[in-house]
């Protein structure tokens, strides 16, 4: 639609049917791609992810505009259930093990993806199982050279929110596996694990 006096155009893209997670926002990347975005912003939509620290995570993009941003939010532990703290905390551990980085918080949405990285990335991504997307693209990004930044945001969990489609014991699972096969692939790839220790 035509842009308001003053404002900014958005285009509104909708799927004819439920691509899931992965599949809408692959799709919404390809679009943005189209009209040569040179980055991404992603953020979800549960109230967990606040519009105005979207200036924060873009400073970090204009200073290394190849680097994948990403907000962090398990250094409020306090703040976060702890079965989905825990949960995060383990898969971190692995995705950084099979990324060759350190990883602050695999599950979050909040990012910003720089196009030199998206042009890059397999095609299969947006056929990944709904949690599981996130997670390899950190490892994708991290066997492409790609250095992951983090930036601090704060950890929302509202009683009155929108409930999140986590399941930590079944998407664990879907996550290990993924993980596993990665690994398994490169060899367990152990130059990855001393990498994502020693804080790479």
């Amino acid at each position: 639609p035509p842009a308001a006096r003053g404002g900014l155009r958005v285009p509104l893209t909708r799927n004819a049917q439920n691509l899931g997670k992965p599949g809408s926002l692959w799709r919404g990347m390809a679009v943005a791609l189209a009209e040569n975005a040179s980055a991404v912003v992603t953020l979800d939509g549960d109230g967990q992810h606040r519009p105005e620290d979207i200036p924060r995570l873009l400073e970090m993009h204009h200073a290394d505009p190849h680097a994948l941003v990403v907000g962090a939010r398990l250094h409020e532990g306090g703040s976060i259930p702890a079965d989905r703290y825990f949960a995060n905390r383990f898969a971190n551990f692995w995705i950084a093990w099979a990324a060759g980085q350190r990883v602050e918080d695999s599950q979050s949405g909040f990012r910003v993806y720089p196009a030199s990285l998206l042009n890059r990335l397999p095609q299969r991504l947006g056929h990944a199982a709904g949690f599981v997307f996130e997670s390899e693209v950190l490892i994708e990004a991290g066997r492409r050279g790609t250095r992951l930044a983090w930036v601090p945001i704060p950890a929302i969990y509202q009683p009155s929110g929108r409930r999140s489609h986590f399941r930590p014991v079944a998407d664990i699972v879907l996550l290990t596996r993924m993980v596993a096969w990665k690994l398994l692939s490169r060899g367990l790839y152990l130059r990855g694990l001393l990498r994502s220790l020693r804080g790479a």
